[in-house]
């Protein structure tokens, strides 16, 4: 029996700035400011990423720069 990946893989801050491949102060940073995808809390020191929404959020600065630039 095979297992599926669950339809949204869930990561912590430090794996997710590893995905993107830039520091966790810096996803840090773009959380306080609002900036980066969405993040979720479980508590006030537990912050996690889903990767769906770390692929939309990156796809969506993909299309916005091939926009600005087609100007």
């Amino acid at each position: 029996m095979t297992m599926l990946a669950p339809a949204h893989t869930r990561l912590r801050a430090a794996e997710a700035a590893v995905y993107l491949g830039i520091s966790r102060s810096t996803l840090a940073k773009w959380r306080m400011r609002d900036q980066g995808p969405a993040f979720h809390r479980c508590g006030p020191r537990i912050v996690y990423y889903f990767k769906d929404e770390i692929d939309a959020w990156l796809d969506e600065c993909d299309r916005r720069d091939k926009r600005s630039t087609a100007a």
